[in-house]
């Protein structure tokens, strides 16, 4: 038998916020959906936008992380597999088809903006420095290493 080869990329917004829970086991699995748009020249010869909706499940330290750090409107990239799933409910036989999260990157606010930097709730939130602390900082070439954080808004990508 021939193998296949089942991976999945997509980008797109948070449909809502990501819902964590775990199963009898103790593993975490976090459920979360993605808006994608996209847009295509109809017979009529107009643009015309569409969103398809895509469910997503990420396990273990994964799902956790997702859970904690993503809200609903954020933009994300995830790689993963395509899983399709069968049950039964009120004597209805169901199907779904989802994708499998390998990797989820978290590309920026919900604003679009710059990706936020993630703090653990055990850190305490760092100042930012000051302009007037900011342009007093030693050389790099006088060998003495800069304690202060780094600045995200600093950085020019």
């Amino acid at each position: 038998m021939a193998r296949s080869f089942n991976q999945v990329t997509l980008m797109g917004n948070l449909t809502r916020d990501p819902e964590l829970r775990q199963i009898p086991s103790g593993q975490s699995v976090c459920s979360f959906s993605l808006a994608l748009n996209r847009s295509y020249k109809g017979s009529d010869g107009e643009w015309k936008e569409v969103t398809d909706y895509v469910d997503i499940v990420a396990w273990g330290p994964l799902g956790e992380r997702v859970a904690q750090y993503i809200t609903k409107g954020r933009p994300v990239l995830v790689s993963g597999r395509l899983q399709s799933r069968s049950w039964e409910q009120d004597g209805q036989k169901r199907s779904k088809l989802e994708v499998i999260a390998q990797d989820v990157t978290f590309l920026g606010n919900a604003g679009g903006g710059a990706p936020a930097s993630v703090q653990t709730s055990e850190e305490a939130p760092a100042a930012a420095p000051s302009k007037a602390k900011a342009s007093s900082k030693k050389d790099d070439t006088s060998g003495e290493i800069d304690d202060e954080p780094i600045n995200l808004d600093d950085i020019p990508f």
